[in-house]
């Protein structure tokens, strides 16, 4: 098996000198995957995701990016590496246009950003119609379409999207979710939070189900939507 592009593993660690929220939890994304953690609240799904982003220090285990060990880096230098990261709020700048965003997310590039900027207009068109309003005018379908935008012109090796249709209605979480997989056919993996379950796992390569900050389950979306326990107990029947 080759290794992950992405790997948070053996991860047991909470915030500061607190209790552990993670206990001996393992998460990943390959190429060209999307996979999700899932979970009741309080199950550590956010947690997880920021010890792989470097917000939490962890007591044992490891984060790996591309192959390398990047567990003593510091978030900013991890998106130095290649990670993306759209936190669940305050992910936008709202003062500032949409273009404007977008240009904040290229501040670690010293080239030429206009192609990517064409890319993000390519892919969420409704952003080149408003590209000159200001990001908290908008939606908040389109405004998480301009954060992860905006983590897009980083040009990341990986995505890490916390709980991205958060607050938005059914309609504009199906559209994002549709969003979602035209980033991950573009070759990005994406490693994602999500709180409806069913939708996510629907989209998913991969899931891990969370409880108590340890994996449970762990499996393809498809054999997790089947699983009757998973279905049951996690997912309303």
């Amino acid at each position: 098996m080759s290794e992950p592009v992405l790997i948070g593993e053996g991860m047991t660690g909470g915030y500061g000198t607190g209790a552990d929220i993670l206990h001996d939890c393992t998460i990943a994304v390959d190429a060209g995957e999307i996979a999700v953690i899932v979970g009741p609240n309080g199950a550590g799904k956010s947690t997880a995701m920021k010890a792989v982003f470097g917000m939490l220090t962890l007591r044992a285990g490891s984060v790996r990016l591309n192959g390398q060990d990047i567990s003593g880096l510091s978030p900013q230098a991890r998106v130095g590496r290649g990670m993306g990261f759209v936190p669940q709020t305050n992910n936008i700048f709202p003062s500032m246009s949409v273009a404007e965003n977008l240009e904040m997310g290229a501040f670690i590039r010293r080239d030429d950003i206009r192609q990517t900027m064409e890319q993000i207009y390519t892919l969420f068109p409704i952003l080149r119609d408003k590209r000159h309003q200001a990001a908290g005018e908008l939606s908040g379908g389109q405004r998480q379409q301009v954060a992860v935008g905006r983590a897009l012109m980083t040009k990341p090796s990986v995505l890490m999207l916390d709980e991205p249709t958060a607050g938005v209605s059914p309609i504009v979480m199906d559209e994002l979710f549709d969003r979602i997989i035209e980033v991950a056919r573009t070759g990005i993996p994406i490693l994602m939070v999500e709180q409806n379950a069913r939708q996510a796992l629907a989209i998913a390569d991969k899931g891990y189900v969370l409880v108590q900050g340890a994996n449970r389950f762990t499996d393809t979306g498809a054999a997790l939507l089947a699983n009757p326990e998973v279905r049951n107990s996690f997912l309303g029947g």
